[in-house]
This record gives C-alpha cells, sequence and structure tokens, in this order.
C-alpha cells in the first residue's frame, strides 16, 4: 500500500541522536524526513536562502538538529511547511520549543560559519488544514535579521515561473535515496512543474491522500530518479529565480508515477504578504 508522507525527519530524539533513522510515516500530518533524490552537492553562498529549521532538544545533534527545510523570503523572515510546526513534529506548540532556529549559509549542517538564529514567533497559515495538508505554510520570525542579500522573491499569481512544462530545483539535506541515507551537505535536483492533472491522478483521495489544485504544485521528473524526500519538508522550490513551491508531502521519493507536492506560493502569497509585509524583495 502506498502512503502519503510529509517529508519530516520524526522518529524520537533517542533514536536520531543515536543515528537510528526512522521508517517512513504514513499520512500527511508528519515531520519532513527527506532529502533531495538524484541531486548533487550545491554551495550555500550561490543558493543562501536555503535554510535548515532545527532542534537539538528535540531532534540531537547528529543532524544539528535538523528536521525541516525553510526559504529565506525577507531579512526576519522564513518560510516552511506548517506541518513542520504542528506538535506531532515538535512534541507541543513551537513557543514550547526553546531552541527552535533556522541554520543559514551553511553547506554542511555540522560545519561552522553561516548564521544560526532563533526563532522568535511562528505563524501557520490560517487557511492550513493538517488532515489534507492543503495550505501547508508557516511564517517564521527571526530574532535578528540576515543579510538581506539572502531573499528570494516569492512567485505572485500568474507568474510564468509555475506554468507546467518550467524546469525548476528543489533543495535539502534530507534523503538522497529514499532509504534512509540521509545528506550532510546541502543537494539541488532538477524537476519540471507538472500539470496538475498528473498529480490530481497519483493522488486522487483515500489512503494515498488527495491533491488539491487550489493550495498546492505538482513537481516531479516524469521519466523518475528526481525527487524531495523525507527530511526536505519546507525546503524550497525555485524556478526562473523565483520561489515557487514549498515541499509539502508525496508518495515515496523519486517514482515517475508519484510526483511530489509542494505548497502553492502563488495561492500562499496573501499570507507570506500579510505576515512579510514590505520586507518581500522585488
Amino acid at each position: 500500500m502506498r502512503h502519503s508522507l510529509a517529508r519530516v525527519l520524526t522518529g524520537g530524539v533517542a533514536a536520531i541522536a543515536a543515528g537510528v533513522l526512522p521508517p517512513l510515516l504514513s499520512p500527511s500530518p508528519a515531520v519532513a524526513e527527506s532529502v533531495v533524490i538524484g541531486g548533487q552537492p550545491v554551495r550555500a553562498a550561490d543558493s543562501p536562502w536555503v535554510v535548515a529549521v532545527s532542534s537539538h532538544d528535540r531532534f540531537g545533534g547528529t543532524r544539528a538538529g535538523q528536521f525541516c527545510g525553510g526559504v529565506v523570503v525577507a531579512p526576519t523572515k522564513v518560510l516552511t511547511a506548517a506541518h513542520c510546526m504542528s506538535p506531532d513534529v515538535l512534541g507541543g506548540p513551537p513557543g514550547q520549543v526553546r531552541d527552535l532556529r533556522i541554520i543559514a549559509g551553511r553547506d554542511r549542517l555540522r560545519a561552522k560559519g553561516g548564521h544560526v538564529v532563533s526563532v522568535r514567533s511562528v505563524q501557520v497559515d490560517p487557511a492550513y488544514d493538517p488532515g489534507t495538508n492543503a495550505a501547508d505554510l508557516a511564517v517564521l520570525t527571526l530574532e535578528r535579521a540576515l543579510p538581506r542579500r539572502y531573499a528570494i522573491r516569492p512567485a505572485e499569481p500568474g507568474d510564468s515561473a509555475a506554468e507546467p512544462g518550467t524546469a525548476a530545483a528543489v533543495y535539502g539535506w534530507g534523503d538522497t535515496s529514499g532509504d534512509g541515507d540521509y545528506a550532510s551537505s546541502l543537494r539541488s535536483a532538477p524537476v519540471t512543474v507538472l500539470p496538475d492533472a498528473n498529480c490530481s491522478r497519483a493522488y486522487p483521495g483515500g489512503s494515498g491522500g488527495r491533491y488539491e489544485p487550489s493550495t498546492m504544485l505538482c513537481a516531479g521528473d516524469p521519466a523518475g530518479g528526481h525527487d524531495a524526500c523525507q527530511g526536505d519538508s519546507g525546503g524550497p522550490l525555485v524556478a526562473q529565480g523565483r520561489l515557487i513551491g514549498l515541499v509539502s508531502w508525496g508518495s515515496g521519493c523519486g517514482r515517475s508515477d508519484s510526483p511530489g507536492v509542494y505548497t502553492r506560493i502563488t495561492t500562499g502569497v496573501g499570507a507570506v504578504a500579510a505576515a512579510v509585509g514590505a520586507q518581500v524583495p522585488r
């Protein structure tokens, strides 16, 4: 049986701290456990908007506490998947996680350098539905500002970057094979924005989850082999220099018949603009 997997790292502090990677979890509202499938190493200096979301207290130090990805859209604002901020993932409300942080400007999670910044507050899109992962978007406000050059512009409604057939790239530190082979260095994989019909066929509902075009974006490799995976949740999908999606969920990793499902940024732009306001780069 296929399961819809929210792409977060879960399994408990003891298992992760000991280096024992958890199995893939079923259905949608889980934590990200993905690594980019079929990708290659990239430099954070070339994609400074990609960040890791971490908590040592919750997830241990093996991966510097990383459990989800995120993307900088303004000096003090990071977008991630709403399901990354759920009690199932964090063990309680985000405000109770004392060391919730983002790691920016760093290729390798446990290297030195870059910026480690505490999260001041979390705002989940009011339209988020944890049962379906619709509107799977949250805005993290940081305790201090990152360099403005780290921010990427979110796509707006009607942006051609989100049209089917557009070449895109997904970024993360998640599972690189689908078998628990987690990346220690930032990776990126090429994918293509696909017609909504592709994901509607792959995810018609039931135990496999339902694709909702109004808040979700379909992307993947029609031939298979390139995808986000567990641990990549909340990470960016980028096309033509704009942010068009956030890693949300899918069935397996890198399957030609099961594309990745992303939060559609052009739908969530209202929530983004309300939280980010004039800070969003143009």
